[in-house]
């Protein structure tokens, strides 16, 4: 037996019964049937949905007509589902392949779906940003990015200010409560590597996304405000990175010719540069979440752990009071030399790196995984970040520390500080490779901050945690049978 959930039906139509269907001798036998075909969901392998076809014939004309009417009327009760959405398509994000991965595989099934779309295609950085900032939204039910990460944290940053500035939430106050937006984006991959979606779905594929969008799935998301001197900088979803991943990044961006080959080169080069830089984090601790980022379970469709902690957040929200009394609560410190320090909103998953950064982040229990990689040897280092490609246990090292916090903070030491001995050290080339000692890291000034691929150069940042502050056309991953 094969059942479908009414939630996972596209659409129901009459079939063509002049059509020849069915070559079986018991359907010729039938004379003039009716019929009716079902479009829904089938699951595929590694969590993709694929469009399917089911048609349904009967002698019974009458009956025929009962089932369509009724699956119909079921249909329409489904009030989650969006009717017209607004697309914005970057048409040189990752292989330059959006525009037609819209029309060949997402634009057939808005259009069966009977959803309306307005199409932009952008020619500018930011111009989706600035377009959501600007339009009025009232006739859309949700927003829709083709593109990569990139495309979509833009179309995050103008629902999130609009929101704000409606709201009359000023975004540059650290301890500001931004207000949610009603809007979902559904995400349609056609970047680089696709963090966002395939750590929120499980795969990085564009049919898969978009029915999706097409039942109305809804899942809540947090999001990081990250500021400096009292200034919202951006906002992160998935990875911000200081150190190995902020040298990557400035490194790739000079090289952006190479298209997306540039990150192996720059992460090649950024490894064998071996920087570490000198810095304080202070971080809060996450009380009210019952996970840890060594769980064994990840966050999964219907996450327990995110419901929770939601929960259990706002109650001790409400019996803290303002913001402003958290100061009261115990700050970590910890000073030292590190190679890289992330902060991750969810497991950072790709497809080079199926289980992420931190495969036990949760997507919306209002905490980040603050991962501290300390001074080590390249050999240790280069251990580290294999583990990120294999089933073993990434923070299982000696020099690696991982904490589920809720805000943080961090500190590089100024340059004057330096030992300026260290300075001069190494030669030009592949970066500051140490000569006398190649196991030993070259002390460099600061780094950037790669914050969801973007450069953010103020190395001293204070970093906040938005409990499910954004919506997504999508469920989570699912558990696979």
């Amino acid at each position: 037996a094969f059942s479908v959930p009414v939630s996972e039906i596209i659409t129901v139509e009459e079939a063509d019964t002049h059509k020849k269907c069915h070559a079986s001798g018991l359907w010729q036998k039938m004379g003039q049937p009716c019929a009716f075909t079902v479009h829904c969901v089938k699951r595929a392998r590694r969590h993709r949905w694929k469009w399917a076809q089911v048609t349904f014939w009967s002698t019974d004309e009458q009956l025929c007509h009962l089932w369509l009417q009724t699956l119909r009327e079921l249909l329409e009760r489904l009030s989650s589902r969006p009717k017209h959405l607004l697309v914005f398509i970057n048409p040189l994000g990752g292989k330059g392949q959006g525009k037609q991965i819209y029309e060949r595989k997402v634009a057939p099934l808005f259009t069966l779906a009977s959803i309306t779309t307005e199409v932009i295609v952008t020619e500018r950085a930011n111009q989706a940003k600035e377009t959501l900032c600007e339009v009025s939204m009232d006739k859309y039910d949700g927003i829709v990015c083709v593109g990569g990460d990139g495309m979509f944290s833009e179309v995050l940053h103008g629902l999130i200010e609009r929101t704000q500035r409606s709201a009359g939430v000023d975004q540059n106050q650290f301890c500001a409560k931004l207000v949610p937006s009603p809007l979902r984006i559904g995400i349609i991959p056609a970047g680089s590597t696709d963090c966002v979606c395939y750590s929120t779905v499980g795969t990085n594929d564009a049919e898969t996304s978009a029915l999706h969008i097409v039942v109305g799935d809804s899942l809540s998301m947090d999001v990081s405000s990250v500021h400096h001197n009292n200034m919202l900088l951006r906002y992160s979803v998935s990875l911000l990175g200081y150190g190995f991943y902020g040298d990557l990044l400035e490194d790739s961006e000079k090289k952006r010719w190479m298209g997306p080959a540039r990150y192996d080169f720059s992460g090649l080069k950024t490894f064998l540069s071996h920087h570490c830089y000198e810095g304080t984090v202070s971080f809060l601790p996450a009380q009210h979440t019952t996970g840890s980022p060594r769980d064994p379970k990840p966050c999964r469709s219907g996450c327990l752990v995110c419901r929770q902690s939601r929960q259990q957040l706002e109650q001790e929200q409400t019996l803290r009071g303002p913001p402003d009394s958290e100061k009261v609560e115990e700050w970590h410190v910890i000073c030292g030399k590190f190679l890289a320090i992330n902060a991750t909103n969810m497991s950072c998953a790709c497809p080079r790196s199926p289980r992420g950064l931190s495969p036990a982040a949760h997507l919306g229990d209002g905490t980040l995984d603050l991962i501290l990689i300390r001074k080590c040897s390249r050999f240790n280092f280069l251990r580290f970040l294999l583990r990120h490609t294999n089933q073993y246990d990434q923070f299982d090292f000696s020099f690696v520390e991982v904490y589920r916090v809720k805000k943080f903070q961090f500190t590089s030491k100024s340059l004057d500080e330096e030992d300026h001995t260290l300075k001069d050290r190494g030669k030009q080339g592949l970066g500051q490779i140490c000569c006398d000692n190649p196991a030993s890291c070259c002390s460099a000034p600061r780094s950037s901050w790669n914050c969801d691929g973007e450069i953010l150069h103020s190395s001293a940042i204070e970093v906040r945690v938005h409990c499910q502050l954004i919506q997504l056309f999508a469920r989570g991953i699912e558990e696979t049978s």
